[in-house]
């Protein structure tokens, strides 16, 4: 006896555990306090400044590093150093504090003073005392990536930033500068949220493009013209089913995604990569009877999409190739339905070889290390 499933709307896995919750304090005009002046206080202060805290740094007996910093003009506004030791009257009105104890005892006894004044406490490298910690920083600003170990391995950490800075090119703040400036312009036109997001897709695309090049004005009208509130299809082919392997073009439909179908073959980790919010729901390619089952797929895909929704077709391998998914496209042309078709990467054959991607497409950032002849697909 053959037994069918209809599609089937799948449960999105929960949130594996955070050591850390990353989260980002605004300090705009907001006090904060350095106890501490040693050369590592000294960059805590540097660092609150930087974000727009007004500084205030107590260290009885300063080193050069926080003297430097006290007297230099830094973009943010001057740090204002007092040279003596910190008492609880200190700490009140301020919104962060930091400090830099010589043992537990002294942890300890500010810990408890900045808690008392209802203020989030960092001791420096004193984990156990701290409410938070700070990470490795690579600075786009207002795009700004930060990067935990939960105070495991500080060094891994840097490694870790600099090799994302390798991939972030410097004019992507630029690109999210003018993403602050033109958000209120998008907001007053009042699109709904598929205009919304066509806009930041079609502006993202222009940023990774073209990173270096400065927006202007005219490019959020070029940007509005073309939003298009009708529905669409994507069809991904996932290649050998290594998330690792998906092309950008294949991740940034995956995140724009409102509905996501998928079969037995995809593995779940691709699903990963998929906004939140997405639909994800499992249709049966089963071989018994696969015709017919491809036509009930035909079918849902194009009744989704004639909503206004968008469609994302996963299939394993390079749909290329794939006899099933070229009916799907077929009765989606047949029904007036946007196709895109995203190829997946396929194994070379041989021992040792790397997998080849189709023509046209790009790398997923995942995939951009150090490559060599025993990396296989």
């Amino acid at each position: 006896m053959t037994v069918h499933r209809n599609p089937a709307e799948t449960v999105p896995s929960h949130m594996a555990p955070l050591s850390r919750l990353p989260v980002f304090f605004s300090l705009e005009g907001k006090r904060g306090v350095v106890c501490g002046g040693t050369q590592a206080a000294a960059w805590k202060a540097e660092l609150l400044s930087a974000a727009g805290a007004r500084v205030d740094v107590f260290a009885p007996s300063p080193a050069e590093e926080m003297l430097a910093l006290a007297s230099a003009a830094l973009p943010r506004g001057a740090i204002l150093l007092h040279e003596r030791c910190w008492i609880a009257g200190d700490l009140g009105g301020a919104a962060i504090a930091v400090a830099d104890c010589p043992d537990d005892a002294g942890a300890a006894a500010f810990a408890a003073a900045a808690r008392a004044a209802g203020v989030a406490v960092n001791i420096i490298d004193r984990p156990a005392f701290s409410d938070f910690t700070f990470g490795a920083v690579v600075n786009r600003s207002p795009l700004v990536v930060g990067i935990s170990t939960d105070g495991a391995s500080p060094v891994f950490a840097q490694a870790i930033r600099a090799k994302i800075e390798t991939l972030i090119p410097a004019g992507f703040a630029r690109w999210a500068e003018a993403a602050r400036a033109w958000r209120p312009r998008l907001q007053a036109l009042a699109l709904p949220f598929r205009g919304r997001r066509s806009f930041w897709e079609g502006f993202t695309a222009r940023a990774i493009a073209a990173p270096d090049r400065v927006p202007d004005e005219t490019e959020f009208d070029a940007l509005v013209a073309p939003i298009d509130e009708a529905g669409s299809v994507v069809v991904i082919g996932t290649g050998p089913g290594d998330p690792e392997l998906l092309t950008l073009r294949a991740v940034r439909a995956l995140q724009s995604a409102d509905v996501i179908l998928f079969d037995d073959r995809v593995s779940g980790d691709v699903l990963d990569f998929a906004r939140r919010e997405a639909k994800k729901m499992l249709v049966d390619q089963s071989e018994q009877e696969a015709s017919r089952r491809q036509n009930d797929t035909s079918a849902l895909m194009i009744s989704l999409a004639k909503t206004g929704r968008r469609v994302v077709r996963l299939t394993r391998g390079d749909p290329m190739n794939s006899g099933l998914a070229d009916k799907e496209i077929a009765a989606c042309h047949q029904a007036g339905i946007a196709v895109e078709v995203v190829p997946g990467i396929v194994l070379a054959e041989g021992r040792g070889k790397r997998a080849e991607m189709a023509p046209g497409d790009e790398i997923s950032i995942l995939d951009r290390r150090e490559t060599g002849p025993s990396r296989q697909g």
